[in-house]
């Protein structure tokens, strides 16, 4: 292996291990030849290569940043497949969470375990703007705080599998804020489970954030299929249109 492919694929697992997060200012050439011992030729040569695989992006005059590790998702439309069945089929919010117990309870596991000080910083960000929000409103800010866990996972097939859901997964979410939130006792819990899973992942403690995720996605299932038993409507919100802003995972 090239001497400029082994520092590239260095990079790569440096990125991948959060030691560099996406949008972040690579070091300069100067510093990452006397941080790794090559010239600076191999280092040029070696995030050109990054470079052409798309996992950095060079900004005239202002130096090479970490690209997204996901594509941003192409925004559902009336006419998407899967719209369809959630329009038409009543399960279909409870398949959505189903697949958001699984994968957000893993995610929350290995957040625990990998987040790194500027992930946590970015979780503390979310947790600090759901709290803030008024909960009959706070779908996106609910969301946000969900997908900042997703991100600390450093996972990348984890986040780029939920960031492609992620406007029927923000749908789940508008679904509990305007069912669950106008009812103090489950809005109440649903904020204490919040603040429990928060606390689990800021503490590093893996087990005790994958239970934390995994209760509250399914208490919300199981409290709405109970509105539903009692005979009552469930609110299913079609997707809001989404500017290319607010696309961002976190919007942070």
């Amino acid at each position: 292996m090239a001497i400029s492919q082994e520092i590239s694929y260095r990079l790569e697992r440096l990125i991948l291990d959060g030691g560099l997060a996406p949008g972040q200012k690579i070091p300069s050439e100067r510093q990452l030849s006397m941080r790794l011992g090559v010239s600076r030729s191999v280092i040029r040569e070696a995030l050109h290569e990054l470079q052409g695989r798309g996992v950095i992006e060079t900004r005239h005059g202002k130096g090479s940043f970490v690209a997204s590790m996901v594509p941003e998702p192409e925004e559902l439309d009336n006419q998407s497949p899967l719209m369809h069945l959630y329009e038409g089929h009543p399960r279909t919010l409870y398949d959505l969470l189903e697949v958001r117990e699984q994968l957000e309870g893993q995610a929350a596991f290995l957040a625990a375990q990998r987040a790194t000080r500027l992930d946590k910083h970015r979780i503390t960000k979310a947790f600090q703007a759901l709290e803030a929000t008024d909960p009959l409103s706070n779908a996106r800010p609910d969301h946000n705080f969900h997908l900042a866990i997703v991100e600390a996972s450093h996972n990348p097939v984890l986040v780029h599998v939920l960031s492609g859901l992620k406007n029927m997964m923000l749908m789940t979410v508008q679904a509990s804020v305007a069912n669950l939130n106008p009812r103090q006792e489950m809005r109440g819990q649903i904020a204490r489970q919040h603040k429990q899973l928060y606390n689990a992942i800021l503490a590093g403690k893996a087990n005790a954030a994958q239970k934390a995720a995994v209760a509250h996605v399914r208490f919300v299932s199981n409290a709405m299929k109970k509105l539903e038993m009692e005979g009552r409507e469930v609110i299913r919100i079609p997707i809001p249109k989404i500017s290319p802003d607010q696309q961002h995972l976190t919007s942070l």
